[in-house]
């Protein structure tokens, strides 16, 4: 086995070159499933534009010499089988749906970029000791029905048909019919979803954040999946009249409020990288120009890839918030609604992704995903890594988001060596 898909310096921008027109080309394809006149995306699941998009991956799957297969719930995979029949497949791959009005890098790009890959290792070197498939998730964004994460977590047993019972859209569409409209379900007749046994999943995403276009780096080598917590707090003080009530004798709620998000704001600013807090959704009562208000409830989004420090952070949110009301005599009430734990990538993958870097002069700097992905939820069940590309000024999740063709050629160079190294070489992934 070669060290490298590189078997000279010079081939870098040649397979830079090859891999950038691939990506390239499947980006533009699946732009046109859900295709706006704003010039955005929008493919939801178990839509015409979704079931389009995945039955054209299926064909290009196969068109590059893969084994084209769904699973019960419209997970697509495309399989590069291995010369062991029995060791664990590598997952690479991300998720085909959008949200509204979406861009058409987000999801698809992990696509994408693993097809590229796998599509080249097949071309240029063969049969891989183990299995590699590239999948396309059926759904990440939790945009039409209130579940995110169905199609990864449906993999790694996070998800189940009894959590879709009773489930619609905006529209009233129940989503089991949905998903039996589209040929899949319980009663399909396809591979069932879950999977026992995974030698690893590697993702390949957008970064949805600035740091990377910011310090010049090409690639971002994620070390863990922020943990989140969102607080609802609600402020009550004492509606009255604007103009006849002195400015001593007020229960402000908002000015009060506005206190506590000033703190939020100075605290998570002192304590620093990664941590980061946002006050999200602000309702004031009664919200009239010349009434002194009485009642604000707000959000708080707190997240940090250190579970711990976020916990201390959160109790110091809700003491501090406590006091400051206290002092203003105003009430306050608190509550947790959303709790995630911080999800580590894997130690060894992560060494050689970033080793892979290295060794292909590719600039990159470790890095922390404070949005959530798929790999959070294929590290319950494998060995799992992640890379990040340039967004440009950090916009996603719009039709104005983009990474430059060559930064996307960039990450995909890096999966496809990362892919040969765990693929073809002689370590035990199992």
């Amino acid at each position: 086995m070669a060290r490298s898909v590189l078997s000279h310096p010079r081939d870098k921008e040649r397979l830079l070159d090859e891999l950038e027109r691939d990506v390239m080309s499947t980006l533009t394809e699946l732009a046109s499933y859900g295709a706006d006149k704003a010039g955005g995306v929008t493919r939801l699941l178990y839509t015409e534009e979704w079931l389009a998009a995945q039955r054209a991956l299926a064909a290009k799957m196969s068109g590059c010499g893969l084994e084209a297969e769904f699973d019960e719930v419209g997970n697509l995979f495309g399989r590069l089988q291995g010369e062991d029949a029995e060791a664990p497949a590598i997952l690479t791959g991300s998720h085909i749906d959008t949200v509204v009005q979406g861009g058409m890098y987000d999801g698809a790009y992990g696509i994408a970029a693993g097809l590229a890959a796998v599509a080249h290792l097949k071309r240029n070197f063969g049969r891989p000791k183990r299995a590699l498939e590239v999948v396309s998730l059926c759904e990440e964004e939790g945009s039409r029905f209130p579940m995110a994460y169905w199609g990864s977590g449906s993999i790694v047993g996070k998800r189940d048909f009894e959590q879709i019972a009773g489930l619609r859209d905006a529209r009233g569409v129940a989503f089991s019919d949905a998903m039996t409209g589209c040929g899949f379900g319980e009663s399909a007749g396809r591979r069932r979803s879950l999977r026992s046994v995974i030698g690893a999943f590697v993702e390949a995403h957008i970064e949805q954040g600035a740091v990377l276009e910011t310090e010049g780096a090409c690639i971002g080598v994620v070390e863990a999946i922020a943990g989140q917590r969102r607080l609802q707090f609600e402020v009550t003080g004492e509606a009255n009249h604007a103009g006849t009530t002195p400015m001593r004798l007020r229960r402000d709620a908002l000015e009060g409020a506005s206190a506590m998000m000033q703190a939020l704001r100075r605290e998570a600013l002192r304590r620093g990288d990664p941590l980061v807090a946002t006050v999200g959704r602000l309702q004031v009562q009664p919200n009239v120009p010349n009434v002194v208000p009485g009642k604000v409830s707000f959000t708080v989004d707190a997240r940090h890839v250190d579970g711990q420090l976020l916990a201390r952070f959160c109790e110091w949110v809700k003491r501090t918030f406590e006091r400051m009301a206290d002092e203003r005599g105003l009430r306050i009430e608190g509550r947790t609604w959303f709790r995630e734990e911080p999800v580590p990538m894997d130690a060894g993958l992560t060494r050689q992704l970033e080793e892979a870097c290295g060794d292909l002069a590719v600039s990159a700097r470790r890095m922390a995903s404070g949005a959530g992905h798929d790999a959070q939820m294929f590290a319950h069940r494998c060995r799992t890594a992640m890379l990040f590309v340039p967004s440009r000024r950090g916009i996603s999740h719009s039709p104005e988001e983009y990474t430059e063709p060559r930064e996307l050629a960039a990450g995909a160079l890096v999966l496809t060596e990362l892919l040969y190294r765990i693929g073809y070489g002689e370590e035990r992934l199992s």
